[in-house]
């Protein structure tokens, strides 16, 4: 079916950021890449105001083009594909990090893969793509020599996006009628169900711990050009704007302190559970350290195991002790 420019046009302007012009025009990976970063982070759903007649040439030429082409011929190198791998990857990376941190082998296996199907996602849109493997072996290296740093999103998807660079190519042609609408949506479907629910599983239950997290990554990214005030505090001042944002139509204050003010607010020291947990069940001040948690844990746990205490409540305070710790 030929597709019209009008209809791309108006699917970019009510449903742009979601990728509905890609799924017009069958550009799955790219819809899947804007469903995933809101339009490209907003600035990849502007430049396709005067990309998208482009767009509709390639998707109704796209069979014949891909015929005509010879498999042998290396796409050209494309500096906005390439900044484009490093910020899905470092994106990816982070999300990675808030929400799925916990889980083993986290920086051999998790982290890798998940900056890998970052880039690789970037590199399969429009004509071209990668070689998967080589992208994801990259990935896998450079995570373990920065194991453990806050900041190793960025050198993995640096690697990798150089990697796949390398080895870019145009993707084999495509026969007509074997990508059905439904098979589309429901990969489509799944893939944004992937990426989503571990992060939204995690800001609803370790609010604290995320923010905690998203502060660290703020304060990591400004303390690296600490040789250069000027444009620690042109970042800091592009951060905040949300927060300048909402003061405007709120009629809020701006602080000269707003960084901190800010984190004071978000990032209380505890939580009303987690406060509950260290006093009430653990029996510990709001001060105490990681160690004085784990010697109350061990030493209320072996009192009150149903094995060694015979009353009738132990079995229930031991889950509440444990429910605790696992809490803090």
């Amino acid at each position: 079916m030929v597709k019209s420019v009008m209809v791309a046009y108006a699917l970019w302007a009510v449903g742009g950021l979601l990728g509905l012009h890609h799924l017009y025009l069958g550009r799955d990976s790219h819809a899947l890449l804007w469903m995933l970063t809101l339009g490209g982070f907003g600035f990849g759903w502007v430049r396709e105001v005067i990309r998208i007649p482009a767009y509709v040439s390639e998707a109704n030429q796209d069979a014949e083009r891909a015929r005509k082409r010879n498999p042998s011929v290396i796409p050209p190198p494309g500096p906005v594909r390439f900044t484009g791998q490093l910020c899905v990857g470092i994106y990816f990376g982070t999300v990675a990090m808030i929400g799925l941190k916990s889980l083993s082998f986290f920086y051999f296996i998790v982290l890798p893969l998940c900056v890998g199907a970052g880039i690789h996602l970037v590199s399969s849109v429009g004509q071209q793509t990668s070689d998967l493997q080589k992208t994801l072996t990259a990935c896998v290296i450079t995570s373990s020599l920065f194991y453990g740093s806050t900041l190793s999103p960025l050198p993995i998807s640096l690697a990798a996006s150089v990697t796949a660079a390398q080895h870019r190519k145009f993707k084999p042609p495509r026969t007509p009628g074997t990508n059905p609408e439904l098979p589309r949506l429901y990969r489509l479907g799944l893939a944004w169900l992937a990426f989503s629910a571990p992060l939204g599983y995690c800001i609803f239950h370790n609010t604290t711990a995320t923010l905690y997290y998203m502060s660290d990554c703020f304060a990591a990214l400004l303390d690296i050009f600490w040789f250069l005030p000027w444009l620690r505090s042109v970042l800091e001042y592009i951060l905040l704007l949300p927060y300048r944002i909402l003061c405007f139509f709120t009629g809020g204050m701006y602080y000269e302190e707003t960084w901190r003010k800010v984190l004071e607010i978000l990032l209380k020291e505890y939580t009303e559970r987690e406060k509950e947990a260290l006093q009430q069940i653990l029996s510990l001040e709001e001060e105490a350290s990681l160690q004085d948690i784990s010697r109350s844990y061990r030493e209320l746990a072996k009192t009150w195991h149903p094995d060694h205490n015979p009353s009738k409540d132990a079995e229930a305070m031991f889950m509440k002790i444990q429910e605790a710790y696992e809490v803090l």
